[in-house]
């Protein structure tokens, strides 16, 4: 289905973005002509799959808050069939791009959007919000290059003291009390994310990575990670107090405040007024049948999701074909089920690549990068995207293909191939998606 040219006072402009549920397209304010980012969210899928609450969630979480490196919502316009959401442009894209080309940052800028992202959570937990899900895909550079936070569909608004139990979040970020399935405390587990994000930012990689997520689960339960030989001694005397496996021993925000190291050149952000009142009677009345939606208790699950964490619980002889919901269209961030080997799968990404034309980079066991090959006529924009396959068990694993930019003919081929690749000899397999981190933002 087609969108229209424009919403609102709003010309609707390229997609900058995908996800399961909804596309971002840049938009522009033609009363101010001042560019904003547009959540285009279609509501059919978000009724049908028992989400409308996180959505409302979302809105009424960025509704809070008004912060210099926390990404603004300022309308929510709604139809029939679907719900926008306006919200600031950050026109610098995701943290995780340019660490991609980077590698890792220089001291003084990770040292800057470390102490942005402490100053914009310090904010949010001061007004009872824990993100639940900071990384670098979820943090946003405007055209300053100063930080912004985003995707607040896992947060959740509790009370200081009180005790989460939902497991989820994105897997290489989670805390160990997360992991463990133990009650926790949203603080303290945001302030984990953060410093695994640190740690990535001087590093130029993850702190905890195995391609099995039970492995993966212990490295990180364990905190067993080795800082690279040029850390400084202030830098690892800081990682070392925020990556600490006791969520009572680790440092809160206000120690990492008086930190020696985060202090240098420090501007603290000051927190905006409220300029803008939303109105969200529109995000209640794009669900005209709000009684007809399941309300689901902390206990239930949808049935059309399953989170990382439940995988390890399941039994060796595990069948993906029946946790992957189908979606036909190309998504920025797409996961498929591989009923083969890492080392299989991996070969299987290889050849599909080869069939849409672009290159392979391998990255390291589990990561490889794509790219097209020059001077292709039908490749009229540059193509980055990333595939990481995660082992589940022995013989199955979990794709997730990320794509940044590029065209989407060519990414559509490529994952029609590599579909039909992981499919074959397997049976009852498909090219079904797994959409890990958009699960349970309840408690």
């Amino acid at each position: 289905m087609g969108f229209p040219a424009s919403v609102g006072k709003y010309h609707l402009g390229r997609t900058i973005g995908e996800g399961t549920f909804a596309k971002v397209k840049l938009g522009l304010n033609m009363d101010t002509n001042h560019k904003v980012a547009i959540k285009i969210i279609d509501k059919k899928m978000v009724l049908d799959n028992k989400l409308m609450d996180q959505v409302k969630r979302e809105i009424s979480t960025m509704k809070l808050l008004h912060h210099p490196n926390i990404v603004k919502i300022y309308e929510v316009i709604a139809t029939k069939t679907k719900i926008y959401l306006v919200m600031e442009y950050a026109s610098g894209g995701q943290l995780s791009d340019q660490m991609f080309y980077l590698k890792r940052l220089e001291e003084r800028d990770a040292r800057k959007y470390f102490q942005q992202l402490i100053d914009a959570v310090d904010y949010c937990h001061g007004k009872g919000v824990y993100h639940r899900d900071l990384k670098p895909e979820n943090l946003l550079l405007d055209g300053e290059g100063n930080l912004k936070v985003s995707d607040f569909g896992l947060s959740v608004l509790r009370k200081p003291g009180d005790l989460l139990s939902t497991s989820c979040g994105s897997p290489s970020y989670v805390a160990p009390e997360v992991i463990a399935h133990n009650n926790y405390e949203g603080a303290a587990a945001d302030v984990w994310s953060c410093g695994v994000v640190l740690f990535e930012l001087l590093a130029g990689h993850l702190p905890f990575e195995d391609r099995s997520l039970t492995n993966l689960y212990r490295k990180i339960a364990r905190a067993e990670y080795t800082c690279p030989t040029w850390f400084t001694d202030t830098q690892r005397r800081l990682i070392s107090r925020i990556l600490d496996p006791s969520a009572i021993r680790r440092a809160t925000i206000a120690e990492i405040l008086e930190d020696r190291w985060f202090r240098v050149d420090y501007t603290p952000s000051a927190a905006m007024e409220n300029e803008e009142t939303i109105n969200l009677d529109d995000a209640h009345k794009a669900s005209d049948n709000t009684d007809e939606i399941t309300q689901q208790t902390a206990g239930e699950k949808s049935h059309s999701f399953i989170n990382a964490f439940q995988l390890i619980a399941m039994s060796n002889d595990l069948d993906l074909s029946g946790l992957f919901q189908k979606q036909e269209n190309s998504n920025k961030k797409t996961k498929f089920g591989s009923k083969h080997s890492v080392d299989e799968t991996i070969e299987k990404i290889g050849v599909a690549a080869k069939g849409a034309c672009l290159s392979v980079e391998r990255i390291n066991n589990s990561k490889i990068k794509l790219h097209q090959i020059k001077k292709l006529a039908r490749c009229k924009s540059l193509f980055n995207v990333s595939a990481e396959v995660t082992e589940v068990t022995p013989t199955n694993c979990v794709v997730e293909i990320s794509k940044s930019a590029g065209e989407l003919l060519v990414y559509n081929e490529f994952c029609r191939s590599l579909s039909s690749l992981l499919k074959e000899n397997s049976d009852g397999s498909s090219d079904l998606q797994f959409p890990m981190a958009s699960v349970e933002a309840g408690k």
